[in-house]
């Protein structure tokens, strides 16, 4: 059976436990939590079995820290399963562990840059781990606040009509298991250039657009029994049209598909997850075809 996986990679402050444990609660999973502690003990000028006993005492310390926050926030009965490792490199170790071992996600603390060059784990975690990847905000959830789940449906491609169909089917699910709404929003931005030459009417476009959709619509509508009139289309700048749904419905978790580039471009994932996860406050769920 599929786990879900939570990092607690941020001492005093891993929201991830409290909110995956919850998640896990309600999604009827077993839990994996992974915690890491690392220093580089080398260059200490010690003997090679105080730096063992150094490197014993450290990892003790991080297991009796994190099982008190487990132990804080499980529910009776709740599986829980921890793992203290010695590593420096996280996102290498989470996405070489969802590689061998199905989980149905990974949750962990978000920590975002605004820095494009900067490259942190959360970042690495989205462009490379195999599982869904669940980062968390400072916020906490409350009932009533939906699901949001954002799809392209401007694209023709079939890789991206694919990812829609996974992308809404978890988001669903999702909601589901939460018992709160689903929302769904798609963007129809026109691009900046033709609009500032004037070379498209953009109402028009809006109204073409929204067109160009119906089909793709009416597929997913059928595929997850859910009716038409859920799907919202907007205008705008996709990262605004999403985060401003977000905050309007007070959305808890927005879910979005994103797919990582490759070679010199690796640094970057899709122009629109890219652009969306640096202007989104509450939960976000990256979710890879």
């Amino acid at each position: 059976m599929s786990k879900i996986l939570i990092i607690a990679d941020i001492k005093d402050k891993c929201y991830a436990i409290p909110r995956g444990l919850q998640l896990a609660a309600k999604l009827g999973q077993d839990t994996d939590v992974v915690a890491f502690t690392y220093a580089p003990l080398k260059q200490l000028k010690v003997k090679t079995t105080e730096q063992a006993d150094i490197r014993k005492r450290l990892l003790a310390e991080r297991e009796r820290d994190v099982q008190a926050r487990i132990n804080k926030f499980r529910q009776p009965g709740q599986k829980v399963c921890l793992e203290v490792v010695w590593a420096k490199d996280i996102d290498r170790w989470v996405s070489k562990r969802c590689a061998t071992k199905k989980y149905l996600g990974v949750v962990k603390t978000g920590n975002r840059s605004d820095s494009l060059v900067h490259t942190s784990t959360d970042w690495q975690l989205l462009r490379e781990c195999p599982a869904p990847v669940l980062l968390v905000a400072e916020k906490k959830w409350h009932r009533a606040r939906p699901v949001l789940v954002t799809l392209d449906l401007s694209s023709s491609m079939v890789s991206k009509r694919a990812l829609n169909d996974k992308v809404l089917g978890i988001a669903k699910g999702l909601a589901g298991a939460l018992d709160v709404e689903l929302e769904i929003i798609t963007a129809i931005e026109i691009p900046t250039l033709l609009s500032d030459l004037d070379l498209v009417d953009p109402i028009a476009f809006v109204k073409e657009a929204k067109e160009d959709m119906k089909s793709q619509i009416r597929k997913l509508a059928a595929a997850h029994d859910i009716p038409e009139s859920a799907f919202h289309c907007k205008r705008g700048p996709v990262e605004k049209v999403i985060t401003s749904r977000a905050a309007k419905v007070r959305a808890q978790i927005v879910v979005m598909g994103t797919v990582a580039r490759k070679g010199v471009r690796a640094r970057l994932l899709g122009n629109t997850a890219e652009r969306v996860l640096r202007h989104m406050k509450t939960d976000v769920m990256a979710i890879k075809p």
